[in-house]
């Protein structure tokens, strides 16, 4: 039987709060054929696109941004949440729904004019993902995509990323 892959996302109503709908990957993650599938269609979209690095937004993003880094034989570059990376970084402080959030990225973690693929789970709002891409223009790096598992499409999250060809596998 082949399944699609949002048949592997459950969904846990009132998480976090109440009159949310949380997409937990976690059942997509644990099944081996599930979780190949998905690296493996991302990967296909950035095909001979010569990608230097793929960077993802902590914390889910890092699971599917370091396997398809692998699979792109490109470097993966983490942004982390304000003073989790050790070295010298750049940061971005961006508004959230109820007050700001910052995000780092290591100085040196990408080459002048490098070829670079964002990766995370989901798009909902587009405000991590937006920082990321204004993180990046401090690197004069070339953004060649966007890449989700999931697209919350009624947050109109891509509305923020106009500049950008996005590409989500499943969408609601």
């Amino acid at each position: 039987m082949d399944k699609k892959l949002q048949d592997y996302i459950r969904d846990i109503p009132d998480f976090p709060k109440k009159g949310i709908i949380f997409k937990d990957i976690t059942t997509l993650l644990n099944d081996k054929i599930a979780f190949k599938k998905s690296i493996d269609a991302l990967a296909k979209k950035f095909k001979g696109k010569k990608i230097d690095y793929v960077v993802s937004v902590e914390a889910r993003g890092f699971i599917f941004g370091a396997a398809l880094a692998y699979k792109l034989q490109a470097g993966f570059v983490p942004v982390r949440k304000k003073g989790k990376l050790p070295s010298k970084t750049k940061s971005v402080t961006y508004d959230l729904e109820y007050g700001t959030d910052t995000l780092e990225i290591h100085s040196d973690a990408i080459k002048k004019n490098a070829k670079v693929l964002i990766v995370d789970d989901l798009l909902a709002t587009g405000g991590t993902v937006k920082a990321t891409t204004q993180l990046l223009k401090g690197f004069k790096a070339s953004i060649v995509g966007i890449a989700f598992l999931i697209e919350l499409k009624f947050l109109k999250g891509r509305d923020k990323l106009k500049k950008f060809p996005i590409c989500a596998l499943i969408e609601y």
